[in-house]
């Protein structure tokens, strides 16, 4: 009876894709026939409908993984979220899946390490997507998800950053999962929605962009992380590489081709109740290489050649408290070496002070040389840091970056960045009048302000050589300052 049941409703999941393909199609001829002004075209269109209407094989579709969808198909498929510039083709797509934890959560210090760690080109060629895997608690949804606007507000308007959120349609009753692998049904269920949360992901970004990576909420990235990861991806020597690796832990910083992506998707959704992510993918990798004839030797050699590992690692695991609830893990990717609190450059000869009260050995004048970074006490208004160039130097750009992982809220707030020509005789009149509207009552220029821990600024080349710049605090704050960044570039 059973097996008979199981028969029945293989048929009628037949039928009811057949009746889809039929409505679609119909609605398509429709289409068609009233687009036409050819009586002829108009019958031939029918008499090819009438061809087609006859499908005697229907191919299996992730619907058969996931039955429970039928029900609900357009609702499932569609985010109950979406905070989206609509970026597309980028050579590199991140998906970073994150869930309500009951500790700490190590999501913004993920994204801020994520996009300091780009540079302006990289930015442009990049689309983070950030999938809050919570469909049963729209609050939490929407509070992170303003939350994550306020902090990264100009990252959400130039498209790098997007925000989702599954349908609860898209997950099954979960009560009904029988716990396997000797795992308790709570580990079961957890690891049974992780699959799920990855095949949506995976599926909303494949189209995006050349290549998807993987990652977690809770991990660190080294600066230049996207430029080497797409040079690695494109001077692969075995152009039919499945899975590259950039960290040794788990499901973090895996790349994937996109075109590679629907074939994973297949494979997670048929056993995503039997067995965790990563160890789905290595089964994959193994089925796809492997031959039966030959020894376990034979098969690492051949997954090996379509599983590459770059050292060092790119990102760094740094939560300790996991989503699934109790479990504690400390886990350290040991090839990604030693976290770095600043970035160095080689910045243009200069005499630089500040009338901020330095925290320790934290000076001004080591950070501006690359040797560590600028850490000071609370800010009071009027209080700058000056950089007077010796000699006076053309500059093409100024960027200023605050706080580190361990302090992200160090930052400067209410602060300008100012500039200071040796002359202003040769500035033409049209700059003139542009930089007098942004002129202070000592002769300095305003082209940039403190944004969410970051200033910017391009210098045109006709206002010739500088001979100061200075950042000014205009508010008293009661947070502290770190300046883990200073990049004057030379003309």
């Amino acid at each position: 009876m059973k097996e008979h049941m199981s028969f029945l409703e293989t048929l009628g999941n037949r039928r009811e894709q057949e009746a889809i393909g039929m409505k679609k199609k119909f609605y398509g001829l429709i289409q068609n026939i009233s687009l036409s002004h050819n009586r002829t075209h108009a019958v031939q269109l029918m008499l090819n409908f009438s061809a087609i209407s006859n499908v005697d094989v229907v191919p299996p579709s992730i619907f058969d993984h996931l039955p429970y969808l039928k029900a609900h198909t357009a609702n499932a498929l569609t985010p109950s979220f979406k905070m989206s510039r609509a970026r597309n083709s980028v050579s590199v797509v991140i998906g970073v899946p994150s869930v309500k934890r009951e500790k700490k959560s190590y999501l913004f210090e993920t994204l801020k390490s994520l996009t300091d760690n780009l540079n302006v080109n990289e930015r442009e060629d990049c689309l983070i997507v950030v999938f809050l895997a919570e469909p049963n608690d729209q609050a939490f949804v929407h509070s992170t998800a303003l939350d994550i606007n306020k902090h990264f507000s100009r990252h959400i308007e130039s498209g790098l950053l997007e925000i989702i959120a599954p349908s609860s349609h898209f997950y099954p009753n979960f009560k009904s999962i029988q716990p396997n692998l000797g795992d308790t049904k709570d580990r079961t269920i957890w690891r049974t929605k992780q699959n799920l949360d990855f095949c949506y992901l995976m599926m909303y970004c494949r189209t995006r962009g050349r290549y998807y990576v993987q990652l977690e909420d809770d991990v660190i990235s080294k600066p230049g992380y996207h430029s080497t990861m797409k040079s690695f991806a494109l001077n692969q020597k075995n152009p039919n590489w499945f899975l590259l690796e950039f960290s040794q832990l788990g499901f973090i910083g895996k790349m994937f081709k996109s075109t590679d992506l629907p074939y994973l998707i297949q494979f997670l959704a048929m056993f995503h109740i039997y067995k965790p992510c990563d160890w789905l993918v290595d089964h994959f990798l193994w089925t796809r290489v492997c031959r039966f004839d030959k020894d376990l030797k034979h098969c690492r050699r051949s997954v090996s050649e379509i599983r590459v590992r770059y050292k060092p690692s790119l990102f760094q695991h740094i939560g300790i408290h996991s989503s699934l609830k109790g479990k504690i893990q400390k886990l350290k990717d040991k090839d990604y070496g030693k976290v770095q609190l600043h970035r160095p450059h080689s910045n243009p000869a200069a005499l630089v002070k500040t009338n901020l009260q330095v925290y320790q050995k934290y000076d001004i004048a080591r950070a501006y040389k690359g040797e560590t970074f600028f850490w000071a006490t609370l800010p009071k208004a009027g209080d700058e840091v000056t950089i007077e160039f010796t000699p006076p130097v053309s500059l093409q750009r100024l960027y200023f970056r605050c706080g580190t992982i361990e302090h992200e809220d160090d930052q400067f707030y209410n602060t300008t960045v100012e500039i200071k020509p040796l002359s202003l005789d040769n500035i033409p009149a049209d700059l003139s009048a542009e930089l007098a509207a942004n002129k202070t009552s000592d002769a300095f220029f305003i082209v940039s302000k403190f944004q969410d821990g970051e200033a910017n600024a391009f210098i045109s080349p006709k206002i010739g050589k500088l001979h100061s710049v200075r950042l000014k605090v205009q508010m008293p704050s009661d947070k502290w300052i770190i300046l883990s960044e200073i990049f004057l570039k030379p003309r």
